[in-house]
């Protein structure tokens, strides 16, 4: 059955839901008494929710690289103070190698009050702060000091409560947000799903506030596109490693790198193959 056959009739199955109420500001999120919990969905919430077991530490105990391809397609939840929930699909991410990697924040195999995290036990986030004002969520794997960048997700669930987080994190009023602009990046992600820096340090196998459910559909090697990394162009050959991974064909991811699907169409790799 065609990719998108399915999902509908996987969305049929579920109840119909109703809108968020309109949120005036980030706080209203987080305070609001009596809110109604239903939430909205997209046409990509495939997933229903009581049937979803949380992934368990079994799962985040890999090696970096095996941990940032299995992310692909699973399901990030983010459960927000009022009892709403965020739903996002994982289509990219970044393999940080630990004190090898000259890109890593532990490389040298140096352990700060910063990145403490990342010599935690897997599945443990690490979330830092860029440029004085972004976030960026990583999670933990098997390695000294290793972890996986979370670069960008497909909204499923809470699209609206996405679109007021987002408009709540920037100063100057802009135009509403389509649903592939969400979460295309991994400070946009951070945004989207209320993530700052008292999420440093959390087990996403224990937190009652984020956690992580299994997707369906799950990608093959196929649909898995190896490229480089974004944004760290002076560290030498670990600038050309293949340690990004995204989904194929998906138009959530933030930056498409065309040459390399190119490469893997000439060798006969079409997605869902």
């Amino acid at each position: 059955m065609p990719r998108k056959r399915k999902l509908l009739a996987q969305l049929s199955a579920l109840q119909n839901n109703t809108s968020f109420a309109q949120i005036n500001a980030v706080e209203q999120l987080n305070t609001t008494p009596g809110a109604d919990p239903s939430p909205k969905s997209s046409k990509y919430f495939v997933i229903e929710k009581k049937h979803s077991p949380q992934l368990q530490e079994d799962f985040f105990n890999q090696p970096c690289v095996s941990l940032a391809k299995s992310f692909l397609g699973q399901i990030l939840v983010r459960k927000l103070p009022d009892g709403r929930e965020l739903w996002g699909r994982i289509v990219e991410t970044e393999a940080y190698l630990g004190g090898e990697d000259e890109a890593s924040h532990s490389k040298g195999g140096k352990q700060t009050q910063r990145n403490a995290a990342m010599f935690m036990k897997p599945g443990t986030l690490y979330v830092y702060q860029i440029y004085g004002i972004y976030f960026c969520m990583n999670v933990s794997s098997q390695g000294e000091g290793a972890a996986v960048l979370l670069r960008s997700l497909e909204p499923l669930q809470g699209l609206d409560a996405m679109r007021e987080l987002r408009r709540a994190s920037r100063k100057a009023p802009t135009r509403l947000l389509k649903d592939w602009q969400l979460c295309n990046g991994p400070s946009k992600l951070c945004q989207a799903f209320g993530i700052d820096k008292a999420f440093d340090q959390r087990d996403l196998t224990q937190d009652a506030a984020i956690w992580m459910v299994p997707g369906q559909d799950l990608p093959g090697e196929q649909d898995v596109v190896a490229t480089t990394r974004i944004g760290i162009g002076n560290r030498g050959e670990w600038a050309q490693k293949p340690l990004r991974f995204y989904l194929r064909g998906n138009r959530f991811v933030s930056v498409v790198d065309k040459k390399m699907e190119r490469e893997m169409a000439a060798k006969g790799h079409s997605p869902g193959s």
